[in-house]
């Protein structure tokens, strides 16, 4: 006996047409019931008479498409896949297939291809547990920033730490390569962004160090009604330039999943390339990478209007995202700076007086700058400053001990008591009479 594998609509048809030939119901009421025209039912009609069962079933049922891939076309693109595409996502080696191997094929076949072969697993996704915080509707109205530690040269040198920068209404991304996530670090990429866009209105950063305060308000920051703050928050306040702290990863998700999203195609990316130091791979993303990142997942705004705020003057800038601390000018007219010794010229009195507080930046690159308020002071360097003289003492007597007791101190009234004296042993008689008694023997 033949099995016949019918679909529902076939199994329908089989029931009306069985009626039909029973002559319980007409082959016009039959039309009806199944939704066909009259003459599409008298075609149907007529091949289930003479095929019988098997003439409902549609006549293309087990035969390949003619619009399917060729086989030679998948087999060359399994290769290349287990060759060059192991660990690639199905999105990403569609890309590169159609980019480098000139092999063009859609995304969701080369899934099921990779699925039938066993070399792709369906991921589930899991079910979010917070709604997302809608865009930032206008270009620099809020940037997120954030560093990455990962393997990103697969032990072709050691781990990096690559910073980004994304917007939040268009996604569109800046990135640079840096030994360490660090102060120097940060302030040098948001120098790199403020250059080319413009000051955005808010940035967006985790809970790091360089930008979260540790320690508690000093007396100074008390007195000005200043919370505690970093040297990044600092610059981040004169350039009013809203610092927002996230308190979660999720917060600040958009900057978290473009993280991943580097992970996983700049990692491949540097293999082709065959890349394996800092300045390579930086001028890799800046030519090449960062360019097609943005024009395949940039967005447009909401709105046109762009909210960055141009620099007054760039040359502040570099001043202003800056080690920056206060220091007394000494007598003679310097100041010290990290076991340095800074020497203010003569003409400097006309402006600060000894004893006055000044400014002392490090920027991230050239030398020590010194302010006085908004003036800069010149200066230069003591080669070899005077050591520091000793403390002196305090006791007259120049013991340790502390004072010498007064001659009324208590401590003399207790009587003095002699040492007892020990027992003396006899003296050895003289060498003459010994060697006498001696001889006599």
């Amino acid at each position: 006996m033949e099995t016949i594998l019918m679909s529902r609509k076939e199994r329908k048809r089989l029931e009306a047409f069985g009626r039909v030939k029973a002559g319980d119901l007409t082959l016009m009421a039959a039309s009806g019931l199944l939704g066909l025209g009259y003459r599409q039912t008298k075609r149907a009609w007529a091949r289930y008479q003479s095929l019988g069962d098997a003439g409902l079933v549609h006549g293309l049922r087990g035969r390949a498409s003619n619009r399917q891939s060729q086989d030679p076309l998948r087999q060359r693109a399994l290769e290349l896949y287990r060759q060059q595409y192991a660990d690639y996502g199905p999105t990403l080696a569609a890309e590169c297939l159609a980019k480098e191997d000139r092999l063009a094929v859609s995304v969701s076949t080369l899934r099921r291809w990779l699925v039938q072969a066993g070399l792709w697993e369906r991921r589930r996704k899991r079910q979010p547990h917070r709604s997302r915080r809608p865009r930032r509707e206008r270009l620099g109205e809020l940037v997120q920033m954030d560093g990455s530690h990962h393997d990103w040269f697969e032990g072709r040198r050691g781990w990096a730490v690559l910073m980004v920068m994304i917007d939040d209404a268009t996604s569109t991304v800046t990135a640079w390569f840096y030994e360490n996530e660090s102060w120097a670090s940060a302030a040098d990429l948001f120098q790199q962004y403020a250059r080319q866009h413009g000051l955005p209105n808010g940035l967006y950063v985790d809970q790091h160090g360089i930008y979260r305060p540790d320690h508690e308000p000093t007396g100074q920051e008390l007195l000005d009604h200043c919370p505690a703050e970093t040297q990044f928050g600092r610059a981040m306040r004169q350039l009013e330039v809203e610092l927002i702290l996230a308190r979660s990863p999720q917060a600040k998700g958009r900057v978290e999943r473009m993280n991943g999203t580097l992970q996983d195609r700049l990692v491949k990316a540097l293999r082709r390339a065959k890349i394996g130091d800092l300045d390579a791979a930086n001028r890799f993303l800046a030519d090449v990478f960062l360019p097609e990142l943005n024009a395949r997942f940039k967005v447009t705004a909401a709105q046109p209007e762009d909210m960055h705020r141009p620099l007054a003057n760039p040359a502040d800038l570099a001043r202003i995202v800056s080690i920056q601390e206060s220091r007394v000018v000494a007598k003679d007219w310097t100041v010290r700076w990290q076991n340095k010794v800074l020497q203010l010229p003569r003409e400097a009195a006309e402006f600060i007086q000894s004893g006055r507080r000044v400014t002392v930046c490090e920027p991230l690159e050239g030398p020590l700058r010194v302010f006085a308020g908004e003036r800069e002071l010149q200066w230069s360097p003591i080669l070899n400053p005077p050591l520091p003289k000793p403390p002196k003492r305090t006791s007259p007597t120049g013991s340790s001990q502390g004072q010498k007791p007064a001659a009324n101190h208590p401590w003399r009234k207790f009587p003095a008591i002699a040492a007892p004296r020990l027992p003396t042993a006899p003296l050895p008689p003289p060498a003459e009479k010994m060697a006498c008694s001696t001889s006599a023997r």
